[in-house]
């Protein structure tokens, strides 16, 4: 007989994944699945490797749920955070580079699927998901392919600059204003509109 969870809050669950309630940790994988996978798959580009991560990432909540501290992230961003440094240190066993092509930051940091028991939170995201999708694709493309290896690949500032056979100096600067954009961007977009023209 299982528990009815589609109603629970994602921290609820952690809470229950916590003392070893199988049927939460199924609806955080249901809830999180692809989201999980999508970020697994920008970092390592291979769909059978990138499962076995989702797997690997799910375990490791199981075992480590305790260890979830709600003031600090939102469920969803502790399991990025997880699935990344999982698929990171899987691309560096592997000493393979993903393919360059397929990095795209706007797209992985948007495939967030938020739970639909907060419809509120869940508009609050896709309107956030929309501000950024917006702010990184005004940066130019070589920022956009720096910024995807440094932060969804792991790459230091020098194994960009190798990869992309570019000055490290280059690598720096493309980076450093790729942020300041994003930055930028975001803050103007979050400021009150007292203009009424739109150009």
């Amino acid at each position: 007989m299982g528990m009815k969870l589609d109603g629970v809050t994602d921290i609820s669950l952690i809470e229950l994944i916590a003392d070893a309630h199988a049927d939460a940790i199924k609806e955080l994988y249901d809830r999180y699945h692809r989201l999980v996978f999508s970020v697994a798959f920008a970092i390592l580009g291979d769909p059978a490797t990138s499962e076995e991560v989702t797997l690997d990432v799910f375990v490791r909540v199981w075992q480590r749920a305790r260890t979830y501290r709600a003031e600090r992230a939102r469920v969803s961003t502790w399991l990025v955070a997880i699935t990344r440094h999982h698929a990171i240190d899987v691309l560096r066993r592997q000493n393979s580079h993903p393919d360059l092509k397929n990095l795209h930051l706007d797209d992985v940091l948007l495939h967030n699927e938020s739970p639909a028991s907060d419809p509120e939170a869940s508009a609050e995201v896709s309107l956030q998901q929309a501000r950024v999708r917006d702010a990184v694709a005004q940066l130019p493309a070589e920022q956009r392919q720096a910024l995807a290896l440094a932060y969804f690949s792991g790459y230091t500032q020098q194994e960009i600059a190798e990869v992309l056979k570019q000055p490290l100096g280059t690598i720096k600067t493309r980076i450093r204003l790729a942020m300041q954009k994003l930055r930028q961007t975001l803050a103007d977009e979050n400021q009150p509109s007292d203009k009424s023209e739109n150009t």
